[in-house]
């Protein structure tokens, strides 16, 4: 008998390792089947600055220098090796293409900077994953506007090529974020209150500083953050990412490195998505869970400046719970705000969603009390588009109901990831398309045709662009900063 179950045990061995040979042979050619890597996923900018780069960077004139030295690498590098068969009109990599950003100044890809006399305030803008400073213009042109010294700078491995995600890492972007803060707080001196804002990683990255601050490190503080999307938790896919990156250093497996190859045509993001990009959001993230962990303490972590945060309910590309249930729930009172943008609830789209995602909203609602305001934008009821704002106050449990005047535009069913800091009227991602566009619009994409023909997710075409309800954060951002100033 026990040499029967030896022999049994035998097969179970033989047989799991036989079905992890066939798994990886599987993984393997479904590697080898990726779409080969273009000049612009190839291309080694080792120009970029780093966070070994910080002693010496001292200045943003400093950063600047090597942006530009990055881009000229950029010209030369991507540019000029585009092949005459990719020359193409959709090509964001092909000079003077509708989605050239080159080819229509100003390149919202680079670092800039909006200063005005006598400024209120300073308001450093950190982009998110992929993007560029771009993401960031509508609110760095409404601060402004109000007499805040904006400064929205471009990240490490951001706005040039895709193949900058492949060797980046998260201190490279908070050393950069670092270099801004410390800038800007010379520009507007000692007196006048600093805000840091930021969109997906960006988010994350000014909540990094902000916690960096409270554990001691010597950097400017801030009166406030502005966040949009905030990448507070990812996929726990992502930390096992690392090993498909080891793989590309295999001869003929260099897509490995990417888990997205795909063809690039918005000039202000990268369609492409490599493993490290994955791994270093993923680290970032679990250093904000660390030192929230240190700086816990009864009565949740104290010395934090106020957060205002605006999450979709629905984010494929971040955990949405992750921003309550990691960040605002761990906080101190202190003058937080979290504003959840619910789904469409009109009864006629309803069937079409799914169903789990409908209860969201009321465990929200009904949680016990919390450490900070929150906001959930919302149907006013399911046979209406119009919508309303539920508020619940800090260690509340009572909801109170807000009109804000706006209404669900026609098919759209939900926010998303990268629609919140994007106003309707944007000439790039909004509502409706310019009357004589200057480059590629993607607010509103409507292709049809057979399914399968795309060399790119059909979903990335659906997702929206922009945010409907700009008007309304744009009204409690600035209620936000006169309660904060």
């Amino acid at each position: 008998m026990t040499r029967l179950f030896k022999q049994l045990g035998y097969l179970v061995a033989y047989g799991a390792v036989g079905a992890v040979v066939a798994a990886s042979a599987v993984y393997v050619a479904y590697l080898r089947n990726l779409p080969e890597p273009k000049v612009w996923q190839q291309s080694k900018l080792d120009a970029e600055f780093r966070a070994a780069d910080a002693s010496t960077v001292k200045t943003l004139d400093d950063y600047r220098r090597i942006e530009e030295r990055v881009f000229v690498q950029l010209r030369e590098q991507v540019y000029d090796r585009v092949a005459p068969e990719e020359r193409r009109i959709l090509n964001r990599y092909s000079s003077g293409s509708l989605a050239d950003p080159e080819a229509h100044p100003p390149d919202w890809n680079h670092t800039f900077e909006l200063p005005v006399a006598d400024a209120r305030a300073g308001v450093l803008l950190i982009h998110g994953l992929t993007d560029s400073p771009y993401s960031m213009r509508w609110l760095a042109q409404r601060l402004h506007g109000m007499g805040y010294w904006a400064l929205a700078i471009r990240l490490p491995g951001h706005g040039t090529a895709p193949s900058g995600l492949l060797d980046f890492t998260w201190q490279d972007l908070a050393a950069a974020t670092r270099v801004g803060a410390r800038y800007l707080r010379a520009q507007i001196g000692a007196e006048r209150p600093l805000y840091l804002a930021g969109y997906s990683m960006g988010a994350a990255l000014t909540v990094e500083y902000e916690l960096a601050r409270v554990q001691g490190e010597n950097l400017p503080a801030s009166a406030g953050l502005i966040l949009f999307s905030p990448a507070i938790g990812v996929s726990p896919a992502a930390a096992f990412a690392v090993w498909q990156g080891r793989l590309s250093a295999i001869p003929g497996l260099d897509n490995a490195a990417w888990t997205a190859i795909v063809p690039e045509y918005d000039p202000y993001k990268y369609n492409s998505f490599t493993v490290n990009a994955a791994v270093q959001v993923h680290a970032l993230t679990q250093v904000i869970r660390a030192r929230l962990d240190a700086l816990a303490s009864a009565g949740g972590v104290k010395g934090m400046p106020p957060i205002l945060a605006f999450q979709s309910a629905v984010d494929d590309t971040v955990s949405a719970p992750a921003v309550i249930d990691t960040l605002f729930r761990r906080l101190a009172p202190a003058g937080h705000e979290l504003v959840v943008f619910d789904i469409n609830r009109y009864a006629k789209a309803e069937p079409l969603l799914r169903p789990g995602i409908v209860a969201v909203r009321d465990l929200m609602l009904k949680a016990p009390p919390q450490p900070f305001d929150l906001t959930v934008v919302t149907n006013e009821s399911p046979n209406t588009t119009k919508a309303i704002a539920l508020r619940r106050a800090v260690m509340q449990t009572v909801v109170h109901s807000e009109t804000i005047g706006l209404d669900w535009p026609p098919n759209v069913f939900s926010l998303s990831h990268v629609a919140l800091p994007f106003a309707p009227d944007d000439p790039v991602y909004g509502a409706i398309r310019p009357k004589k566009p200057e480059m590629i619009f993607l607010g509103n994409v409507e292709l049809h045709g057979e399914r399968g023909l795309l060399a790119l997710p059909v979903g990335d075409l659906i997702r929206l662009r922009h945010n409907p309800f700009n008007a309304y954060v744009d009204t409690r951002i600035r209620a936000f900063l006169e309660r904060s100033h």
